[in-house]
């Protein structure tokens, strides 16, 4: 399934009094990751949900290797599991700027219609871009 690299460089505000980013960043780089995936396939989130369907996040697991600090450059890796369906699922991992794998983990999401809040198949025109 496609890949996606991206580039984020770790701001201050993104660390702790030690220099190191507080962990709960990691989700919000799991995001970036995925938004840039889709963007990638030539779409975007709010052109996703300018048709009519949300992407909520329904879990998330990560597990943590190294550390990243302040001002590192690191390279977030989101790749799709399988073909989306109601649910789509994410692989992430996330690099420092020496290669060196910091984190891993998983992000899974659900298409939701915009009006009556309910689950909904993966949209044709996403399903023809993934393939």
């Amino acid at each position: 399934m496609k890949t996606n690299k991206t580039s984020i460089r770790v701001r201050y505000g993104e660390t702790d009094q030690m220099g190191v980013v507080y962990h709960a960043n990691y989700v919000n780089f799991f995001e970036i990751g995925r938004t840039e995936w889709l963007r990638s396939l030539g779409y975007t989130y709010k052109s996703l949900e300018a048709s009519g369907v949300f992407l909520p996040v329904i879990g998330i697991e990560i597990d943590y290797k190294k550390y990243a600090k302040y001002d590192d450059e690191l390279t977030v890796e989101s790749s799709l599991i399988e073909k989306p369906n109601i649910r789509i699922q994410f692989s992430h991992k996330i690099f420092n700027q020496e290669g060196d794998l910091l984190v891993t983990g998983t992000s899974k999401l659900v298409f939701l219609d915009k009006i009556n809040n309910r689950p909904v198949k993966c949209p044709k025109f996403l399903l023809n871009l993934i393939d």
